[in-house]
């Protein structure tokens, strides 16, 4: 019986090639899961949970955690102003980008 976690897995497009491994998933889980990685890289990493029976339940134990989080907070957000200031704050640091309305 092969143990599928042992093998690493790896995306065909040329920015992922590397291959990914136990170690390096869950390294990034935290990234996929904030869908903070590459497209790419996101498509590697769901390729080797998806058929890693060591990492999905990492995987599985802590989306439920931050689903479990989101519903427990409430709706509020920072008035518009304040959310201006930051992000041009933010822009005057070397961060470009929108933030979410």
């Amino acid at each position: 019986m092969t143990d599928r976690a042992s093998r690493p897995s790896s995306a065909s497009s040329p920015e992922s090639r590397e291959p990914v491994d136990c170690v390096t998933a869950l390294r990034q889980l935290w990234d996929y899961l904030d869908g903070e990685l590459t497209d790419e890289r996101l498509e590697t990493i769901r390729r080797h949970i998806d058929i890693c029976s060591r990492c999905f339940p990492n995987y599985d134990f802590e989306k439920t955690f931050l689903e479990a989080i989101a519903a427990t907070r409430p709706e509020c957000r920072a008035p518009e102003r304040l959310r201006d200031r930051i992000e041009a704050a933010l822009k005057h640091a070397g961060f470009g980008g929108r933030c979410p309305r």
